[in-house]
C-alpha cells in the first residue's frame, strides 16, 4: 500500500467558510450571512472588472510566469527593486514557499498563538519544529490576544530559521507598535528571517502601528507579506506578494513557486486595483467606521472586545466559541469559531452586521455568554 509521509497524514483539513447558499438551503430561510472568511463586501472594483474583460479573450495563453508587469507596479508603489518583489498565489502560498525555502529538518519556525492558523502547518510540512509562543493580554485585565514579543525573541534559538509576526494578528486583530516591533528586530539573530504578515495593513488605523515595508528598511533579515485578498476585493482571484529589503530573500522564494500559478486574470486584476487605490482608501474608510460602530455595539453588550486594526473584531469567549458560533449558524449567521478561544466575526455591511447583532441577541437571551 502506498502511504504519504506521515507529518501529511496527521495534518488537519482546512476549514474554510461554508458557502451561504448552502447554509440557508440546510436551515430553511432565504438567506444567510458569511462573516467568517474576512472578505470585503463591495463588489469588485469597476476598473478590475474591464481588466478582467480584457484579460480573458488571450486565457488560452499561459500567463506571464515572472508577473513582469504586476511586480513592476508594486516596485514602484513601494519604491523598490523588482528584485525585491514576489507575486504569489496568495499571501498563504508565499508563506508555504518561504517554509519550503528556509526550513529543514531539525530547523524550528516561531510565531505567535493563536495567531493565522496556517504557521504551525507550514512547520510540519517542512519537517520543522514549530514554536507557539502563547499571546498576553494587551491591555490590563483583558484576555490574551496580543503578541509578547520578548518572548518571541526568548524562543529564537540557532535552529530558528524564520519568525512570523502577524501584524494585525489574525483571529484577534490586535497590533504591535512600532517601538517594541522595533526592539524586537534588533535583538534577532541575522541568520533568522522575520517575515511581517501584513494581510489586513490597510485598515490600521493607529498611527504607532508602524507600516512594515518602512521598519523594514535597512534590516535584510526582514520581508513583509500582503494581500490583494482583503482591501483589495480580490479574494477569489488568489493574488499576494512578497516585499524583501534582501533581493536574495526574493530570490529564494522565487525558486519555491509553482509555474503559472499567478493567473492572467490574477496579475491583470491586481494591476487595476492598484490604480484605483482612491477607491480602496474610501472602501477602507466605510469598513473601519462599521467597524467601529461594531465594536461599540458588542461592548454595549457587555462582550470584551478589543480595538481591531483589521476588518473583523474577535470575541474572546473561550470554551463557548464552538456552540456559540453553532448557534448564530441555527439563526443564518457563519462567523469563525476557534475552539477554546473565541469567534472572529467579519465587519460586513451594516444591514449585515446589524443581522448578526439582533442573532447574538436572540442566543444570549437563551444561554447568556459571558
Amino acid at each position: 500500500m502506498v502511504s504519504p509521509r506521515a507529518a501529511v497524514q496527521a495534518l488537519p483539513a482546512y476549514r474554510p467558510g461554508r458557502n451561504p447558499a448552502d447554509l440557508a438551503r440546510e436551515i430553511g430561510v432565504d438567506r444567510a450571512v458569511k462573516l467568517a472568511s474576512n472578505e470585503v463586501a463591495f463588489p469588485p472594483l469597476p476598473a478590475v472588472l474591464d481588466a478582467l474583460a480584457a484579460a480573458a479573450v488571450e486565457s488560452n495563453r499561459y500567463p506571464d510566469n515572472g508577473a513582469a508587469v504586476l511586480t513592476q507596479a508594486l516596485a514602484d508603489r513601494y519604491g523598490v527593486q523588482p528584485a525585491q518583489v514576489v507575486a504569489g498565489c496568495g499571501a498563504v502560498t508565499l508563506c508555504q514557499q518561504l517554509a519550503q525555502a528556509y526550513n529543514d529538518p531539525g530547523t524550528s519556525l516561531a510565531f505567535a498563538w493563536r495567531s493565522f492558523e496556517m504557521y504551525p502547518l507550514l512547520a510540519q510540512v517542512a519537517g520543522a519544529r514549530a514554536v507557539p509562543v502563547p499571546l498576553i493580554p494587551g491591555r490590563p485585565g483583558g484576555p490574551a490576544d496580543t503578541h509578547d514579543l520578548e518572548a518571541l525573541a526568548a524562543a529564537t534559538d540557532e535552529t530558528t530559521r524564520m519568525v512570523f509576526v502577524c501584524n494585525p494578528n489574525n483571529p484577534t486583530g490586535t497590533a504591535v507598535r512600532r517601538s517594541a516591533l522595533e526592539r524586537f528586530l534588533d535583538v534577532v539573530p541575522p541568520s533568522t528571517l522575520v517575515v511581517l504578515d501584513e494581510a489586513y495593513r490597510e485598515f490600521v488605523t493607529d498611527p504607532d502601528v508602524p507600516d512594515g515595508l518602512e521598519i523594514m528598511r535597512g534590516r535584510p533579515n526582514v520581508a513583509v507579506l500582503r494581500t490583494f485578498s482583503k482591501a483589495w476585493g480580490l479574494a477569489g482571484l488568489r493574488v499576494g506578494y512578497l516585499v524583501a529589503e534582501d533581493p536574495a530573500v526574493a530570490d529564494a522564494v522565487r525558486r519555491t513557486h509553482v509555474p503559472f500559478s499567478v493567473s492572467m486574470l490574477a496579475q491583470a486584476a491586481a494591476v487595476a486595483a492598484l490604480a484605483s487605490e482612491a477607491e480602496v482608501r474610501s472602501r477602507c474608510a466605510a469598513v473601519v467606521a462599521e467597524r467601529d460602530r461594531l465594536t461599540a455595539a458588542l461592548r454595549q453588550r457587555g462582550l470584551d472586545v478589543a480595538d481591531s486594526q483589521a476588518n473583523f473584531v474577535w470575541l474572546p469567549v473561550a470554551d463557548q466559541a464552538a456552540p456559540l458560533a453553532a448557534a448564530l449558524e441555527a439563526r443564518a449567521v457563519i462567523t469563525r469559531p476557534f475552539a477554546g478561544d473565541g469567534i472572529r466575526v467579519t465587519v460586513g455591511t451594516p444591514e449585515e452586521d446589524d443581522l448578526f447583532l439582533a442573532a447574538l441577541d436572540d442566543v444570549r437571551s437563551t444561554a447568556p455568554v459571558a
